[in-house]
């Protein structure tokens, strides 16, 4: 059981703190796995301001959602200013049988 995260690009060497999803006991229990996305308001600091669940089994979007909740982000700017940006953020949960 593993849960992947990909981002849209560029956004990778922007994160200074990813924090991996938990796979939710009862989801592996239930064999439940997919890809969740989530969209994330970055504030000016880095910071995770806002947070919604676009698509993905509720089971997992949870876990999803409070993983990257911790993230962290390079300030992004924008003429030489910090500027609030969104980012879309895709965490794909999936069985693999070894």
């Amino acid at each position: 059981f593993s849960a992947r995260v990909q981002m849209s690009p560029g956004m990778a060497q922007v994160v200074s703190r990813p924090v991996d999803p938990t796979y939710p006991l009862l989801a592996k229990q239930m064999k439940v796995q997919g890809a969740v996305v989530l969209e994330a308001l970055i504030s000016k600091t880095g910071s995770i301001q806002e947070i919604q669940v676009l698509s993905g089994p509720a089971i997992l979007s949870a876990a999803a959602r409070e993983a990257v909740k911790q993230w962290h982000f390079k300030p992004y700017y924008q003429s030489g200013q910090a500027v609030e940006t969104e980012a879309r953020i895709t965490v794909n949960f999936t069985i693999s049988t070894y």
